[in-house]
């Protein structure tokens, strides 16, 4: 009998709540530098690598702050682990450059924070 397999999907690498769906990964070469530390292409984490959700799930979002991002100024709000609150990423609030703002109600979450369920 084959065995039945759910979607794949991310996962708090803390508590191992669900958190978004592989399907939701707008983009996995991602990389932002907080401040003015660097200036690549990829987005990046506060601890690597990160990934672009359109939606995430089991979250809980923290107050919204002004950051400056390498690709200008975002107001953003950092999301956590509604069950273990560990931090996972942020969300876009608000992007002030024209050319930034598809990121606006996205979803950045930390390859470092996350681990990949039923792959």
């Amino acid at each position: 009998m084959e065995e039945m397999v759910g979607p794949r999907l991310y996962s708090c690498c803390n508590c191992r709540n669900q958190i978004a769906l592989h399907d939701d990964v707008i983009s996995k070469s991602f990389q932002i530098y907080v401040a003015k530390v660097d200036l690549q292409c990829e987005f990046q984490g506060r601890n690597g690598r990160a990934f672009l959700f359109s939606h995430a799930t089991n979250i809980m979002v923290g107050p919204k702050e002004d950051r400056h991002l390498m690709t200008g100024l975002h107001t953003v709000a950092d999301v956590y682990c509604c069950d273990c609150r560990e931090v996972l990423g942020w969300k876009y609030e608000r992007a002030y450059e024209e050319t930034q703002k598809y990121k606006e109600g996205k979803f950045i979450l930390e390859k470092s924070k996350i681990v990949k369920e039923n792959w």
